[in-house]
């Protein structure tokens, strides 16, 4: 992943409502969810979410399937994999005193991405 593609992930993620869609999705995954289902709880109008989901897909952080006249949204859980291995690799060098040592940050990071 280049500095670039991460900068574009930790914007996505840096809008708490994309945090917290991209965090639903997480709970949920793999399953899949459309617009309507996720703007639950939100005050926002649809195009306001369509908006948000864009961004999130655009980071790589979720897919998108169209589906006769819906789109559903899933985890993309490579593009998590991706940024999370850029936070361990190339900003803590996996250096133990940050995050422990090599294999306790693989481990966390496998059960991150096996929670999603």
């Amino acid at each position: 992943m280049t500095a670039r593609d991460a900068v574009s992930g930790f914007a996505a993620l840096s809008h708490p409502v994309r945090l917290a869609l991209f965090r639903t999705l997480c709970d949920q995954a793999p399953e899949r969810a459309s617009a309507g289902e996720l703007a639950q709880g939100f005050d926002i109008p649809p195009s306001t979410m369509t908006g948000h989901l864009q961004t999130l897909e655009r980071a790589g952080l979720i897919k998108a399937e169209r589906r006769s006249r819906f789109m559903l949204y899933s985890l993309n859980s490579e593009g998590t994999r991706r940024i999370v291995r850029f936070l361990l690799d190339d900003c803590c060098h996996l250096r133990p005193e940050l995050v422990g040592t090599d294999e306790e940050a693989e481990a966390q990071a496998d059960a991150l991405m096996q929670a999603s």
